[in-house]
């Protein structure tokens, strides 16, 4: 395999560590040079709309499922980005529109998607591959968010890595989140903490049972932090002045989170 210096796109974002996002890039870059419509698949978070707005970065961007506005905005552009063309309930009607008003366009959609009249209007169509198959791009990803966090929260805290295990369910926009709450949590002062689950309980609270509802947002964390430092149920029940019995019945009580 190729290895590819890591690159962030200024414009864009679009981290380039990986051989499969180098290629993406390469392909965008080209595209920048090229009068033709486009299309850039993939699943939610890989960089799609990133590099839609690195080809034409001064059109409009609009999401396909607005359509009355696209068909409306493509009357009096040159140029314009739709994202999500899946969701668009006629794609024939737009792609009669580009030819009438012979207007550039790249769209973004899912990997998955599929339409007849797609070839009509797409000259080039690519992929953009998920994280988890660029796990180059990862790293570079998390470094990226760690420096937001920390300028964002003004903490001058170390990030730390301990136990932290990138969540890639969303690439970059859950990977971004994870990065975020982890940064915001390391700092975090016990009356900031109570101020988050106090705003998270105010609009749910209503019912007679809501002590013994809400109680595993304090038993969860404090079981599964006990077990990652002491590593057995014994030792956690010892250090928790918990009966043996006491602390497996709440463990059972809540398998769904632990």
């Amino acid at each position: 395999m190729v290895l590819v210096a890591a690159l962030v796109v200024d414009a864009t974002n679009f981290i380039t560590a990986s051989e499969s996002s180098h290629q993406a890039f390469k392909t965008a870059t080209l595209l920048k040079t090229l009068s033709v419509n486009s299309l850039i698949s993939g699943e939610v978070g890989v960089g799609k709309k990133s590099l839609a707005r690195y080809i034409l970065p001064d059109a409009t961007v609009i999401e396909a499922s607005d359509f009355d506005e696209i068909l409306s905005t493509l009357e009096s552009v040159n140029e314009i980005i739709i994202v999500n063309l899946e969701n668009s309930p006629n794609i024939k009607r737009i792609i009669d529109a580009i030819n009438s008003n012979s207007v550039r366009v790249i769209a973004t959609a899912k990997s998955s998607f599929s339409n007849e009249y797609i070839d009509e209007i797409f000259s080039v169509k690519f992929d953009i591959p998920p994280l988890r198959d660029r796990l180059e791009d990862v790293d570079e990803l998390v470094k990226m968010f760690i420096n937001e966090a920390s300028s964002l929260f003004c903490s001058s805290t170390k990030f730390n890595t301990e136990n932290f295990t990138p969540d890639l369910s969303e690439n970059s926009n859950s990977l971004k989140r994870q990065v975020m709450i982890h940064s915001l949590l390391q700092d975090i002062k016990e009356v900031e903490l109570m101020d988050i689950i106090e705003n998270y309980l105010v609009d749910k609270l209503g019912s007679q049972s809501d002590y013994r509802n809400f109680l595993h947002l304090y038993e969860v964390p404090l079981i599964k932090a006990g077990l990652n430092r002491f590593k057995s149920q014994l030792q956690l029940s010892d250090k928790l002045g918990l009966n043996r019995n006491t602390l497996r019945k709440k463990i059972s009580d809540n398998k769904e989170y632990l």
